[in-house]
């Protein structure tokens, strides 16, 4: 059976909104790993807000995919340590 776009691009949306709001900084302030952090973290903004463009549009396909791209940033910094995100959920992979 194949996947209804809309629900997974509503489910995509969500998913970053929510991780970008778990999601804190935890490197030391002042570092490249900050510098690092803040470029992951706006990525992930950017792509949300990217995505939401496009789903105004009418173009679902590449608001879905701006959604999967800005997850897999937050998600990429996360597991790198850039981030402080929950254990439980599913809105990280660590």
């Amino acid at each position: 059976m194949p996947a209804d776009l809309a629900e997974k691009t509503d489910r995509y949306e969500r998913l970053l909104a929510e991780a970008l709001d778990a999601a804190t900084i935890t490197v030391p302030p002042d570092t490249p790993l900050a510098d690092a952090a803040a470029d992951y973290e706006e990525m992930a903004r950017s792509y949300l807000e990217d995505g939401r463009h496009f789903r105004a549009g009418d173009d679902p396909v590449n608001a879905l995919a701006a959604f999967s791209y800005g997850h897999a940033w937050l998600d990429a910094g996360a597991r790198m340590g850039l981030f402080a995100v929950p254990d439980e959920g599913d809105l990280f992979t660590v």
